[in-house]
């Protein structure tokens, strides 16, 4: 009997004390063992591969994105600057033919009317001097209205006696100067000319000047040469 209560004794497992040093060392190695890891292949590891591998295709997508919008950033600035400069040499490039344009047109204008007053002031019958003196201040300034009709006054003197008879065909007008809208003309009238002395008719080329004031209504300030004969042809 006392022999089957020993093995039964023996056979038993025993328990153990948590205060021994073996339960201690597994305890500290339960409070050591390293956090669950991320399953290999999960979104999250991939995840973390890509953030430690400077190398990975995501990374290599976003340098080669942020290499393309630069160049295509540096293109759309060049063609907006080539676009800026030819628009500012096309308003430029337009702004000088208006000016020319208009320059020409007013010379035009300067011309045809000095032109147009040299024909009429040649233009002499002595059976009709009164006409030829309406003429003759048509399309002046005051102040020269006044000069012009003393001096048409004064010539009638000698073309009464001279039975003078003229007509003229205008040649050119070109403009001498143009300042602050002031044109100097030289005008150049062809005129046939017969008085008592010539009854057959003398060809002559008559020279005007002429200052117009396109501020003024285009009017005529001042006038040389008037009756003027450049040598008979």
């Amino acid at each position: 009997m006392k022999l089957r209560r020993s093995a039964t004794l023996e056979s038993a497992p025993a328990e153990t004390d948590p205060t021994t040093p073996e339960s201690a060392e597994s305890a500290d190695l339960r409070l050591e063992k390293p956090a669950c890891t991320k399953p290999e292949g999960s979104a999250d590891a991939r995840a973390d591969d890509a953030a430690t591998h400077p190398r990975s295709p995501r990374v290599h997508r976003s340098i080669s994105l942020s290499v393309r919008s630069l160049a295509v950033a540096a293109v759309i600035a060049i063609l907006a600057g080539a676009v800026g400069t030819l628009a500012w040499l096309y308003i430029g490039a337009r702004g000088q033919l208006n000016a020319r344009a208009r320059e020409s047109a007013n010379d035009a204008r300067a011309e045809k009317v000095a032109l147009d007053y040299s024909v009429n002031a040649a233009t002499i019958d002595v059976k009709d001097l009164q006409a030829w003196k309406v003429k003759l201040v048509a399309g002046t300034s005051p102040e020269l209205n006044h000069k012009l009709s003393d001096a048409a006054n004064s010539m009638e003197q000698v073309l009464v006696p001279l039975e003078w008879s003229s007509t003229a065909q205008p040649l050119v007008a070109k403009v001498r100067s143009r300042s602050g809208g002031l044109f100097v003309v030289d005008c150049f009238v062809s005129v046939q000319t017969k008085t008592v002395q010539s009854p057959e008719p003398l060809q002559s080329t008559a020279t005007y000047s002429l200052t117009i004031d396109s501020n003024n209504n285009w009017l005529i300030t001042d006038v040389g040469g008037v009756g003027a004969v450049v040598g008979p042809k």
